[in-house]
């Protein structure tokens, strides 16, 4: 349906029901010297189809060099059905289902969505997304402080081998709330979070542990040992995970003697394309006794009078559905566009082609580094298992070489140069199922070219 605005007439009848001279008057609230005013630097307006040559020109400059870049946002094969169904209209606009009697496919696709990612977990209960897998996390570690009673303090102990975007996001959202979000050094050697980093804070009143798993340099960590100690010391143990590697890993409820308590991550290798950076999806499942401290919605499935099956929304501990000094979120989205092709996409592969994915992705990566360290001074930084990510030391600034590989149609991976500046001339690479025994010659040419 088009859009159509108000006529002059709509807005003066509007503003005279509410006794408001003009549209100004109502931003009188608003300093003056917070107004910008005038926007000399935007350039003339243009009509429809302008924009639309614009923005032809515009895609046609971008380049689509091979993609080895992962930190995070991963090139997975969508199967086509995917979109081709999530963009139908009953998907594609569908807002929040809050008339279940209206809103039964999409509250369906989120149920089923829920199930899959709880047994994917390995975990009691899914929520029904959120905004992205930094918020998930932050709203993870605020679950975990109201959860766990035993713990007086709102202290968190964070991986530095968390990814670094995670960490801020997390931090920007909760350090007003109180927590304490403390940051555990890694194994210079292994590139995980050993026992000697937890040590210190044995005895401690510590809420929660986050633990990711594979971490942001790809290496495994020691998921059993690290829950754990965390269950030991009375505080909850935080899953950060990629969910595709679920597919080949222990999930985190099984992690240890009991399990983590919570796990989180961002849901965009399941069917969200990388797309200059969104939108994805953050997902949050949990153990049973947390559920009623979880953030966001639940779908339910039910019964009606007549023994017809339907689905609702159960627990919305949101502050759009009770008092907000009483909700457990107030920033909490639900994406449900992404949710619906998440969806699509799992039952699509279903477990077995799940895992086909995992270990494409994994043995993909193992053969690049292999190609890649073969080239005089590249080696790699650590010497722990990877899933599909790993670091490289190369012998030149990662900027520069970057900048090389680029000219030769690779977009080589991330430069971890700002944020972890120890590692020194540092690389991280990544490779997925879409790459084959080519696209990986390709690379390694190109590097020891640019090299």
């Amino acid at each position: 349906m088009p859009f159509i605005p108000h006529t002059p007439d709509d807005v003066r009848a509007m503003l005279a029901a509410i006794g408001a001279p003009s549209l100004e008057a109502l931003f009188d609230e608003i300093p003056p010297a917070l107004r910008i005013g005038e926007l000399p630097a935007l350039p003339e307006a243009l009509n429809e189809r302008q924009v639309t040559r614009l923005m032809e020109q515009r895609a046609a400059d971008d380049p689509s060099p091979l993609c080895f870049l992962g930190a995070g946002a991963y090139e997975h094969h969508i199967p086509a059905a995917v979109w081709e169904i999530a963009s139908r209209g009953e998907f594609y606009s569908a807002y929040t289902p809050y008339q279940p009697e209206a809103s039964q496919g999409t509250l369906q696709v989120l149920y089923e969505y829920q199930s899959m990612m709880a047994g994917l977990t390995a975990m009691a209960v899914s929520n029904a997304s959120l905004y992205d897998g930094g918020s998930a996390l932050a709203e993870a570690l605020l679950m975990a402080v109201r959860a766990n009673r035993k713990s007086k303090s709102k202290r968190i102990l964070v991986p530095r081998t968390l990814h670094p975007l995670y960490r801020r996001a997390a931090r920007a959202i909760v350090h007003n709330q109180g927590l304490e979000l403390i940051e555990l050094p890694y194994d210079p050697t292994g590139g995980h979070t050993p026992a000697a980093a937890l040590a210190p804070y044995a005895g401690q009143d510590i809420a929660a542990l986050v633990i990711p798993q594979p971490n942001f340099f790809g290496v495994l960590e020691e998921v059993d040992a690290l829950t754990d100690w965390a269950h030991r010391q009375q505080a909850l143990a935080v899953a950060v995970v990629n969910p595709t590697a679920l597919a080949v890993l222990a999930p985190p409820g099984e992690w240890g003697e009991a399990g983590a308590d919570i796990v989180c991550g961002d849901g965009q290798p399941f069917g969200a394309p990388l797309s200059s950076g969104g939108p994805y999806f953050g997902f949050l499942c949990c153990r049973q006794e947390w559920v009623r401290q979880m953030p966001g919605r639940l779908v339910g499935r039910t019964v009606d009078l007549d023994g017809k099956p339907g689905f609702t929304l159960t627990l919305q501990a949101r502050e759009q559905h009770i008092r907000r000094s009483k909700a457990t979120s107030n920033i909490c989205t639900n994406q449900g566009l992404m949710v619906t092709a998440a969806t699509l996409y799992l039952a699509l592969l279903g477990p077995h082609g799940l895992e086909q994915v995992a270990a494409a992705s994994h043995a993909n990566t193992r053969a690049l580094v292999e190609q890649l360290t073969r080239t005089p001074g590249v080696s790699l930084a650590f010497d722990r298992p990877v899933f599909h990510e790993a670091i490289l030391k190369l012998p030149r600034p990662a900027g520069e070489v970057l900048e090389g590989l680029l000219a030769h149609g690779v977009l080589g991976g991330f430069d971890l140069s700002g944020e972890y500046p120890e590692l020194g001339d540092a690389l991280l690479v990544c490779a997925t199922e879409t790459k084959d025994a080519e696209d990986l010659r390709r690379y390694a040419a190109a590097l020891a070219e640019t090299l």
